[in-house]
């Protein structure tokens, strides 16, 4: 269960909170229950984040060896942060991505979007199957990022190959020979990003100004890398999967009786590229009655908990506007709670709006696939035709 999550029926029973062993026989706490991870999300004293960027699997000396030669750390930053610095590092990134700068966004976004509908439309009408993850969700949220925060002057191909080795390398059961080659991936990228950090305007400037070490400027570079894009092209990729198969939905949207804000917040809800998130025991305590020793693993089921039935009415339909389905913990919560969260949505927002008609009168060639991951989902294609 622990790598394949999303595989889980919400028909299976689990208990609020269970102990499971990984591949590598580790013990964690997994905590299914909504109003039970909300509880440790919102207590940063007592379930403390700083293994949340802990590798799943450990790495062997030889892969240490290779992140080591490329002077590889991650100093606790943004989500594995709970000391005094956290507030400002969050404050500098969250000004980057301000509300105000996200609208302001949009319709380049919109733009970019509509002339790539009409170009996989043509494709689709002359009969071509077109691949929704290749020719449309992967770098969207690669390129608006970039022009919200300056980035290193990297091919796109070359920094979603980072990021999708990063949380391979991080969250994924590996054996030695992979751990290796991802570590030399993601070191090399590292060095990119530490060259970066030392000279680079926008966000990279704003930290070293505010005097954060260049570990800590490279920390949160690597964490918005991997974070604030990765995860919302996943998410575009298995939300418009999932509405191939929601015709009423869809057609609700033609129609403008279903609202695209409600569709988003429903697909986060059951389709979300997070399905869970860690923490660890500070002290001995309790959660929903179970002893939990102070250096506990706790896994935060957060998909499971926007399936709970204490919260959702219909917790496995996908019902846009049903109570609750905003309820969901795709973004977290608490002090940590995803700090691109107006962003992913805004995004996601134009891709529904644009590309939803896309999706009438297609058949699925081949839906996303998701290798095993304790954490995100990493779908690799999503190939539709026209019927």
């Amino acid at each position: 269960m622990l790598f394949r999550s999303w595989d889980e029926s919400v028909d299976e029973r689990w208990p609020d909170v269970a102990t499971v062993a990984d591949h590598v026989g580790v013990d964690h706490l997994v905590v299914t229950r909504h109003a039970l991870v909300r509880q440790v999300l919102a207590d940063p004293t007592t379930w403390r984040p700083e293994n949340a960027l802990d590798a799943v699997t450990p790495m062997p000396v030889a892969a240490l060896r290779i992140l080591a030669r490329h002077r590889f750390r991650l100093p606790p930053t943004l989500a594995n942060n709970s000391g005094p610095s956290h507030p400002q590092i969050r404050g500098i990134v969250a000004e980057a991505l301000h509300p105000d700068r996200v609208a302001a966004l949009q319709p380049w976004l919109a733009d970019l979007v509509r002339g790539r509908v009409a170009r996989l439309a043509d494709a689709l009408d002359a009969g071509e199957p077109v691949d929704l993850y290749a020719t449309l969700a992967a770098d969207l949220p690669l390129l608006a990022l970039a022009r919200l925060v300056a980035l290193p002057d990297a091919p796109v191909g070359t920094v979603k190959e980072f990021a999708r080795a990063a949380l391979e390398l991080f969250w994924a059961p590996l054996d030695a020979d992979r751990q290796q080659a991802l570590a030399t991936e993601v070191g090399r990228f590292h060095t990119v990003l530490r060259d970066f950090a030392a000279t680079g305007g926008g966000l990279a400037a704003s930290l070293r100004a505010a005097g954060h070490s260049p570990d800590v400027v490279v920390g949160a570079l690597f964490f918005l890398l991997v974070a604030g894009q990765e995860t919302t092209s996943q998410f575009l990729t298995l939300l418009l999967h999932r509405l191939t198969g929601e015709p009423e939905v869809r057609a609700g949207l033609r129609a403008g009786t279903v609202a695209v804000a409600d569709v988003i917040e429903e697909g986060l809800r059951l389709e979300p590229p997070i399905v869970t998130w860690r923490r660890v025991a500070a002290v001995d305590t309790t959660l929903g009655g179970t002893a939990v020793a102070a250096g506990t693993s706790v896994v935060l089921w957060l998909a499971r908990a926007g399936r709970d039935p204490a919260v959702v009415a219909t917790p496995d339909a996908f019902r846009p506007g049903q109570r609750g389905s905003r309820r969901h913990l795709a973004f977290g919560a608490g002090a940590h709670r995803c700090v691109g969260a107006q962003l992913a949505r805004m995004e996601a927002a134009v891709v529904v709006a644009e590309a939803a008609p896309l999706l009438d009168g297609v058949t699925v060639v081949r839906p996303p696939w998701c290798p095993d991951n304790l954490t995100f989902r990493m779908p690799d294609a999503f190939v539709i035709r026209r019927r």
